[in-house]
């Protein structure tokens, strides 16, 4: 017994647990039980947790000449926005905004700083976490696995919502024992995320970018041959549950693109057979037209089930004169208000921005004209017994107003860094390395839209695919040139 449970704990295998640990945990986003947080902090992966231990026990074994930490090229991008992050942060210092709602801008920045280091801690574990085929197969069956819990968790709301097998002040007791946020009053799914933009962002950019390439490349991480295309139709459906507009649309188009660019072929015979149809026997045209009518049944079965919300319709009743007044009507108004406060940041310091962590200090006195009368959300963030620090909800317009322009191209000079590595596996005449690139490809094009509809540097759906694809094709070019 002893010697199972230290081959287990052993310093080989401690490090892979740690890391299969972080990703049966990764779709808990705002866990509860975090020491010296305050409520404010919304963002608080519970996968950091064992980030924690495995993080530093990786650069021990390395400096005991035990593991081998590769050197990847995207880390000297990196290091570049960081040390420029560091120097803007030291600009605004000097500026010295005015305190805000009792936060002073040392306090953010620091906040901010920890926030952007524990980012790149999810980073970098991937990279190091993914040296080959077979810690990439690892890596994925832990995604999955949590996607499972993921699912069970997202299926017993649903039960809850639309069912009166369970009370919904009973699940609302059992959600808060681990996460900041009950349950989602107007009956969307959540899962086990901190609201249903948060759940679509995950699936889109972490969990929907393994299952697509999976069944594109019909590679299979298990003997199980169904598991994917199953977890694809069930991870579809909760997508669909969470009605996130943003989440959808990225799906959708980012899909979309995947096949354009990875599908030609399977679109080319896809076609080929359709078309061969209406030459050949009355049975085969029957075939084909019923297809197109189940198909079409299955997207205005959608449209209509999206539709029950308000939230959902206002896409398409249009009742605006202008593009400001239907960015109000589809409840997008504080969204496109907070980013253009922040832009007023980056016109006052266009080359540095004003430090990472202070555009907040400089939104309320930008915002626009039409969003002090017409959106209640800013009323409310404007009353002043509000105690909330505000933020500019786009990714891209925070390093904009915080960074300034250098710290904005270095940033995209990372993304496109992490890219290159990607498409260079394509290289690999292998089944697992194309599946990689699909997911990676996938991946990075979808956290480039979902960055528009969030601004935090901590969540992890931003950096554990990308990390895991760098690790993969830097370890993959080092194993060539030795």
């Amino acid at each position: 017994m002893k010697s199972s449970e230290s081959s287990v704990f052993s310093g080989v295998n401690l490090p892979r647990l740690l890391w299969a640990l972080a990703m049966l945990t990764l779709p808990v986003t705002s866990f509860r039980w975090f020491p010296g947080l305050g409520e404010g902090a919304l963002v608080r992966p519970l996968a950091l947790y064992p980030l924690a231990v495995l993080f530093p026990l990786l650069f021990v074994q390395a400096l005991r000449k035990k593991i081998h930490l590769a050197w990847a090229g995207a880390f000297i991008a990196l290091g570049a926005f960081i040390l420029f992050v560091v120097f803007s942060a030291s600009v605004g210092s000097l500026i010295n905004p005015i305190s805000l709602r009792g936060q002073t801008y040392d306090g953010r920045t620091i906040r901010a700083l920890i926030t952007l280091l524990i980012g790149i801690a999810f980073f970098i574990s991937a990279v190091w976490m993914n040296k080959n085929e077979e810690d990439f197969r690892f890596t994925v069956k832990w995604i999955f696995a949590g996607l499972c819990l993921d699912i069970a968790w997202s299926g017993l709301q649903a039960v809850t919502f639309y069912t009166g097998l369970l009370e919904k002040e009973m699940v609302t007791h059992w959600q808060l024992a681990f996460s900041m946020r009950e349950l989602v009053r107007t009956n969307r799914i959540s899962g086990l995320a901190y609201e249903p933009a948060w759940l679509a962002g995950q699936i889109a950019t972490t969990f929907f970018p393994f299952l697509f390439a999976a069944v594109l490349t019909k590679y299979r991480v298990t003997r199980l041959s169904w598991l994917e295309p199953a977890l694809l139709t069930l991870t579809t459906l909760v997508l669909l549950a969470t009605y996130s507009r943003g989440g959808l649309l990225i799906v959708l188009g980012t899909s979309g693109l995947m096949m354009l660019i990875f599908g030609r072929e399977i679109l080319r015979s896809m076609w080929t057979w359709f078309i061969s149809g209406f030459r050949g026997r009355i049975s085969d045209l029957a075939l084909r037209i019923g297809m197109v009518a189940v198909l079409v049944g299955i997207v205005a079965g959608a449209v209509l089930f999206l539709g029950q919300k308000n939230y959902f319709r206002r896409l398409w009743e249009i009742n605006a004169e202008s593009l400001s007044e239907y960015i109000v009507d589809i409840n997008a108004g504080a969204r496109g208000a907070y980013s253009v406060g922040a832009l007023g940041a980056f016109s006052e310091y266009p080359l540095t921005g004003v430090g990472l962590g202070g555009s907040g200090f400089y939104i309320y006195k930008n915002l626009p004209d039409w969003a002090l009368t017409t959106v209640p959300e800013i009323a409310k963030q404007l009353n002043p017994s509000n105690k909330l620090y505000p933020n500019p909800k786009n990714l891209y317009v925070r390093l904009l107003a915080e960074t300034g322009l250098f710290g904005f191209v270095l940033f995209f000079a990372f993304l496109f860094n992490v890219l290159g590595d990607m498409l260079s596996l394509l290289k690999r005449s292998e089944p697992w390395a194309r599946f990689a690139t699909v997911a990676g490809v996938f991946a990075w094009v979808a956290i480039a839209l979902y960055n528009f509809t969030q601004d935090s540097l901590t969540t992890p759906n931003i950096w554990i695919v990308p990390g895991i694809l760098v690790g993969l094709a830097t370890y993959q070019l080092n194993k060539e040139v030795s």
